[in-house]
């Protein structure tokens, strides 16, 4: 495969129509050719034919880097629940979302979570020799069709959301299947990358001013302002700490999705 420079890279993404490279800071290394294709997201929702266990479940798609599924105790099967797809920071795991207690925090909003682990120590986007879109896509795709067969989704109210490197894979799919996920979220994003963009989901971007991994600044002056130039209606909360995700914030993301 095609080793791109760094200019036939950012070349690349400009090609795109309304197409993103903002704080850019990819390796050089060998990577998978970027194509459309390897990233579109094609699980719909439809009617379920299984039961959903409520409460946290683990995926069983793999045996190592699995992931887990979060069905609220107020789920109805005959009433269309909003999804949340959250992505991990590099290094981590779906038990990330689980230690924190997404649960308590989307369990009143009848909000079913969708977690899945990167197959990679990070997201396609973020690994050397990658640096594309295949592997994750995939994953998060044969993760929906799971999800979608034990739960019954609103198709208006589909969100992709990600914390550090999840952040940046999910701007880059999530601008990609715009015409699928009706919401983007992006905890401390380091960088805002899409080749292709399609739709217009709304967006929700959190950073903390004392953010020691990811700039703040260059959030609040580079990548909401792209966003926004972009037509994007975009809601921007920056807070008083550092590289996280304060239960707060995940909250208030959460009920600006239902909103």
């Amino acid at each position: 495969m095609k080793a791109y420079s760094r200019r036939e890279f950012v070349g690349l993404a400009a090609a795109g129509a309304g197409a993103f490279v903002v704080g850019c800071s990819l390796d050089t290394a060998a990577r998978q050719v970027l194509t459309r294709e390897n990233a579109l997201i094609k699980a719909r929702p439809g009617t379920p034919t299984q039961t959903p266990t409520v409460g946290y479940s683990a995926l069983g798609i793999t045996s190592a880097r699995d992931g887990f599924l979060y069905v609220p105790t107020t789920y109805q099967a005959s009433t269309p629940a909003p999804l949340v797809v959250l992505l991990h920071a590099g290094g981590s795991s779906a038990k990330y979302w689980q230690d924190g207690g997404i649960g308590s925090l989307v369990d009143d909003l009848g909000i079913v979570v969708l977690a899945p682990d990167s197959r990679h120590l990070s997201w396609d986007l973020l690994t050397p020799n990658v640096q594309g879109f295949g592997p994750d896509a995939a994953f998060i795709n044969t993760a929906l069709a799971y999800t979608f067969q034990r739960c019954n989704i609103n198709p208006a109210r589909i969100a992709l959301g990600g914390f550090s490197d999840g952040a940046t894979e999910s701007f880059g799919l999530g601008f990609i299947n715009g015409d699928f996920f009706t919401h983007v979220i992006a905890y401390s994003p380091g960088l805002l990358f899409a080749p292709w963009v399609q739709g217009k989901p709304k967006v929700f971007v959190s950073h903390g001013m004392l953010d020691t991994v990811f700039s703040f600044d260059n959030t609040r002056t580079q990548i909401v302002p792209n966003l926004i130039a972009a037509g994007y209606a975009t809601t921007f909360v920056e807070f008083t700490g550092g590289h996280e995700v304060p239960g707060t914030i995940a909250r208030q993301s959460f009920e600006w999705f239902l909103a």
